[in-house]
């Protein structure tokens, strides 16, 4: 059973950085895909960003692309959110999920693992 455990985040300044860590444990091959999730109060949930675990192809919502990266740590078996540009509006509670399988999804529903969440503030 995967297990994924996020850190880092925190309370920033807009237009400040924050990296995000998922450590994950428990999983036995490469065909896994990532993402990063979030949810701010009163809104859905929605992906950030994802990566497929064995070549490292990424996915990004149109509203962090070029301020936001995520990658992979495979001897750390960690996979990371880069965030800078931060705004208020990148204000949520962020997600790490993973699903098993080849492909990069971006519904929540097709993710079977996930962690308990990190919260990120950016003040104006």
């Amino acid at each position: 059973q995967v297990q994924l455990v996020e850190s880092g985040g925190g309370l920033v300044q807009a237009g400040g950085s924050l990296r995000l860590s998922c450590a994950v444990s428990g999983r036995t091959s490469s065909n896994y895909a990532m993402a990063w999730f979030r949810q701010a109060p009163g809104k859905e949930r929605e992906v950030v960003a994802a990566i497929r675990w064995s070549d490292s192809t990424t996915h990004y919502t149109d509203s962090v692309k070029g301020r936001f990266t995520i990658s992979r740590d495979n001897a750390k078996n960690t996979v990371y959110l880069q965030m800078n540009s931060l705004n208020a509006d990148d204000t949520a509670v962020y997600y790490c999920a993973a699903r098993q399988g080849y492909l990069i999804k971006v519904n929540g529903y097709e993710y079977s693992n996930w962690g308990l969440g990190t919260q990120v503030t950016v003040s104006s």
